[in-house]
């Protein structure tokens, strides 16, 4: 086979991560498909990447990771989502409660009674014995088979040929089946303690289910006398929510609000961004994506550079006040395109209108954007501030109307001054946030005064 991709004589090859093996060669690499991305690392991507410069790549995933996902997001890889159930499938009933006894027998019986078999999923290996007799206690004649990472791989071919013979009822196993298992008589899962996968993994499992034309049920089990972390109850509200068919890409989506977009400059597959905020992060990749399209630096992202404020107050929407993660997302988002003070007005009106009052957080969030149109204006690319005053960074170091500014600090020369590398330093007593505020305003309103007045 390795001669036949060296000399050509192959056209396709099906492997394994087995043919990203430095000892494979390929003669005329076109198309490489990629399924279940999601179990690929960023170490084996960029293998992909060293195959051959121009090969086209399509990967397949039905829950693609955060990195993944913000990578199609911004425009780096292009997306198409496949929606469709195939015809006469029905949606997979998800219940995520405690451990009970009786409901697990129940269901293990119901699908048993209609001729179906069950999958028991443990997290782990040592918590199968455990599992193993507690079946045996609930359901003492129904038929078990055990399936793991750790068995002989004839053995563990041996139990899944049985079960797909149906020559057992119950398959208790780790998540070894997450992927590439399609047993149609296969119709309720039991997942003992959901709150330790993570929400892809939970959403690959229940798709091992549901695969016929019959009703199939997913139970998400937790412990009863542990706590649950926040993360993980977010993860299984998340499922029980989404329960329609061909919902993968927005549960990735809530993957990535939960978990972060990772680092698509480095090994971190999902994390968040933490050093250069959101914002700016998402600014710099729309430069690059641009940037390496046009084969240059695009001229209407330049354009769009947004000022960089620091007063020292916070400046966000609380979980408090707006609950909805999306609807925050998108309220950022609009609060970030106003352009005018009216427009700053009706949104602030609309919000009060909707949700109440406006918190002291939301007004600092509105009166900073209202001060990054002046930076704007003034050609400011920072503002930093604090009890002592403040400092002005021009972008590229220039200023509209460099005479007038000059004529200002003279004007101004007890508490302005101009330093050698082109900042310019307010001396100012702002020890309260709000004179804070309003001193910063005065000085943006006077720095956009003298800009304008150039013209």
């Amino acid at each position: 086979m390795r001669a036949g991709l060296a000399d050509g004589t192959v056209d396709i090859v099906i492997g394994t991560h087995a043919v990203l093996a430095k000892s494979i060669n390929f003669s005329r690499l076109g198309l490489l498909i990629v399924d279940e991305e999601q179990h690929f690392g960023v170490a084996h991507k960029e293998r992909l990447k060293q195959l051959k410069a121009d090969v086209h790549v399509l990967t397949l995933s039905a829950t693609p990771i955060p990195r993944t996902l913000q990578m199609a997001l911004s425009g780096v890889k292009e997306l198409s989502i496949i929606a469709t159930p195939p015809v006469d499938r029905l949606a997979v009933r998800t219940f995520v409660l405690p451990f009970d006894p009786v409901i697990v027998r129940e269901a293990i019986l119901r699908e048993r009674f209609r001729g179906g078999q069950t999958f028991y999923v443990c997290p782990r290996i040592k918590d199968i014995d455990t599992v193993l007799e507690r079946l045996h206690r609930m359901v003492p004649d129904i038929r078990v088979a055990v399936a793991h990472g750790q068995m002989a791989a004839r053995d563990l071919e041996d139990v899944m040929t049985a079960f797909s013979d149906g020559a057992y009822d119950v398959l208790v196993s780790t998540n070894i089946i997450e992927s590439g298992i399609d047993l149609p008589n296969v119709n309720t899962i039991v997942i003992h303690r959901a709150d330790l996968f993570g929400l892809s993994q939970l959403y690959q499992l229940r798709g091992r289910v549901g695969r016929g034309k019959a009703r199939s049920y997913a139970y998400l089990t937790l412990p009863h006398n542990r706590t649950v972390s926040k993360t993980a109850m977010k993860r299984l509200d998340v499922m029980h929510s989404l329960d329609s068919l061909g919902a993968g890409f927005t549960l990735a989506s809530h993957d990535l609000d939960i978990r972060g977009a990772g680092n698509l400059l480095g090994d971190e597959q999902s994390g968040h961004i933490k050093e250069v905020g959101i914002e700016l992060y998402q600014h710099l990749l729309e430069e690059a994506v641009a940037a390496a399209k046009d084969g240059g630096v695009d001229e209407a992202a330049d354009e769009s550079w947004s000022p960089q404020i620091s007063l020292g107050m916070p400046v966000l929407i609380p979980e408090t006040y707006v609950a909805d993660l999306g609807v925050r997302l998108n309220l950022y988002r609009r609060i970030a395109s106003v352009a005018t003070h009216e427009e700053g007005e009706q949104l602030a009106a609309e919000m009060i209108d909707r949700f109440g009052p406006l918190p002291r957080e939301v007004e600092n969030l509105m009166d900073i954007v209202a001060l990054k149109g002046l930076c704007l204006r003034a050609n400011v690319e920072r503002f930093d501030a604090g009890p002592k005053g403040g400092v002005v960074a021009f972008r590229n170091s220039e200023f509209p109307n460099p005479a007038g500014l000059v004529g200002y600090i003279g004007q101004n020369v007890a508490t302005i001054k101009i330093r050698p590398d082109q900042k310019l330093v307010i001396m100012r007593q702002w020890e309260d946030a709000d004179v804070r505020l309003a001193g910063a305003r005065r000085a943006m309103e006077a720095l956009v005064k003298i800009a304008e007045a150039a013209g």
